[in-house]
């Protein structure tokens, strides 16, 4: 349980106060210590489940911390980057991202309770949400409160990651769907 990968992943968890405290300090260099922490945060990510899968160190510990690792660095820089940020504009796309991972999580619980876990499992496209929303949120952290191009590219990776994260919240949900509808055979018991 305590391997290489998932002492990584409670590193990630482990960076997430001194992320919040970096970016709080009165100092103009907090913004570029918070990217900073961010994106080794985000590395940890790409490297525990590498060297999970490559050294044959997958354990369920491992497979139950890593998204809750990667949902709640995320949530808390969204909250931060919002509450830095209060405009329609970057608040739409942050509810659409939160709201994604809590209809998504309470799902994938719900059918882990029938034992239909493996049909709402992690997909490409969910990946690919998370590392475009990761990129977003760097960028919009070295923005700072600068709207330059690191501000540009933050809004356009955030609004990008909106849309694969409702995209892909659709992808879930209709696998689901037939046990959401319910079957005969589960009627009739």
């Amino acid at each position: 349980m305590w391997n290489i990968p998932n002492q990584l992943t409670l590193l990630r968890i482990g960076m997430i106060p001194v992320f919040v405290v970096l970016y709080y300090l009165p100092w103009g260099w907090s913004h570029i210590a918070s990217a900073a922490i961010f994106s080794l945060a985000a590395l940890t990510d790409w490297v525990d489940g590498y060297l999970a899968r490559k050294m044959g160190l997958e354990t369920p510990f491992g497979a139950f911390l890593d998204p809750v690792a990667d949902k709640l660095i995320v949530v808390v820089a969204l909250i931060m980057l919002l509450q830095a940020n209060p405009t329609i504009w970057f608040a739409l796309p942050t509810v659409v991202i939160i709201g994604r991972e809590v209809v998504i999580s309470a799902l994938r619980e719900w059918m882990a309770e029938r034992n239909l876990r493996e049909e709402v499992a992690v997909s490409m496209l969910g990946k690919v949400k998370t590392w475009v929303q990761m990129a977003a949120i760097i960028f919009l952290l070295l923005a700072g409160k600068e709207f330059g191009s690191f501000a540009i590219i933050g809004y356009i990776g955030l609004y990008a990651s909106a849309g694969i994260a409702l995209w892909s919240m659709v992808v879930y949900l209709r696998q689901a769907w037939p046990e959401m509808r319910g079957s005969e055979s589960t009627e009739a018991e």
